[in-house]
């Protein structure tokens, strides 16, 4: 019986660095960079695609620093260690780990060239773990960094880890304490009389309750930040990096005043920084929820929409620029209690604030 013989094709030149091989029909490239020659797929049987991607190629290998071309994944991973020493103890402390697993763990090992790295590594490595949606949006973030690194470097033209995006995560209603649950754990933390601090943590867990900021915020407050005329505070968000005022509330100008009371204007309002243990202490005896500084803002926030005070408003009061978004999200929970109130007044009447003209005589 006759046998078939394999077909072997050959490359025919159909433009300027552009070559068809004749058996599948599929285009390649064969460019010079910087001296040294390139063959490679253009992965298409198109012409017009083919003409696009030899397009981006040259482009792509404009941008290399070809003294760099040869750089593995150890070395970039050294280089990036290097460059977060900056950043806060635990935020090294959790790269470090995750630059440890990469070095363990990568497809292929460490010492691969950059430029052989696929899409399909990062993703083979994402996979030998068991974690949940956090910790593989931190370990994803990660890499990104790095890669993202090599590409503004111009060691490769761009990063294999860019098209992933983070899980979503999703979105608990958290345990938020009532006004009286508040007033209970402050009153349960003041009582304690042989705690040295308890009346400074009673006063700071008070403060955040009513006056809604955040812990690193109410810890930085220096009494030159409260100005009476105004009737303001002046405060810094650590989260957003931005300054913003907030009014002095009646329910909490009492307090303010004794806080600040015989102290200069540089002076912290306050002497501790948290008071964490003191509300994990009082949340055990008052047998309650293990309630945090954040809950407490939680409780400000979510009062302040069931009492009827704007959105828009109450985002300005903690330090948002989005017209109150986030709060809309975040408190759906509250403003569909709040929404079927305010339904209440719709009615075929007219408002009580309407005064009813009559025609004169």
């Amino acid at each position: 019986m006759r046998q078939l013989q394999p077909t072997v094709g050959r490359f025919q030149k159909v433009g300027e660095c552009l070559y068809r091989y004749s058996s599948n029909g599929v285009y390649y490239a064969r460019i010079k960079s910087t001296g040294k020659e390139i063959r490679r797929s253009l992965k298409t049987t198109d012409p017009a695609i083919a003409r696009r991607n030899l397009s981006k190629l040259r482009d792509d290998q404009r941008q290399i620093d070809r003294s760099k071309s040869r750089m593995t994944f150890r070395e970039l991973c050294e280089t990036y260690l290097n460059t977060i020493q900056h950043q806060k103890p635990k935020t090294i402390e959790r790269k470090s780990y995750i630059v440890k697993r990469i070095k363990t763990d990568w497809p292929g090992g460490v010492d691969v060239q950059l430029a052989k790295i696929k899409p399909s590594d990062v993703q083979l490595w994402l996979s030998r773990y068991q974690f949940g949606p956090v910790s593989r949006n931190l370990h994803l973030a990660c890499v990104k960094e790095i890669f993202s690194m090599a590409v503004a470097d111009s060691i490769i033209p761009y990063s294999p880890a860019a098209n992933f995006k983070a899980a979503k995560l999703a979105k608990p209603i958290r345990k938020t304490p009532t006004f009286e649950e508040f007033k209970s754990i402050v009153a349960d933390i003041r009582g304690q009389r042989f705690s040295a601090d308890a009346q400074d943590s009673a006063d700071f867990v008070e403060f955040i309750g009513l006056f809604g900021l955040g812990q690193a915020e109410a810890s930085a407050l220096v009494v030159n930040d409260v100005d009476w005329n105004r009737d303001t505070i002046t405060t810094f968000r650590h989260k957003t990096k931005s300054g913003f005022a907030i009014p002095i509330y009646p329910q909490g100008r009492s307090l303010l005043a004794r806080l600040v009371a015989g102290k200069s204007g540089s002076e912290r309002v306050f002497q501790v920084k948290d008071a964490k243990k003191a509300i994990a202490a009082a949340c055990r005896r008052l047998k309650l929820p293990a309630y945090s500084h954040r809950a407490f803002r939680r409780m400000f926030v979510t009062r302040a929409i069931e009492l009827g005070i704007d959105v828009k408003v109450i985002a300005e009061w903690q330090g948002h620029k989005d017209g109150g978004k986030l709060i809309l999200s975040t408190y759906s929970h509250v403003n569909r209690v709040h929404s079927q109130r305010m339904a209440q007044l719709m009615t075929d009447g007219e408002p009580d604030n309407v005064i009813q003209l009559t025609a004169s005589a």
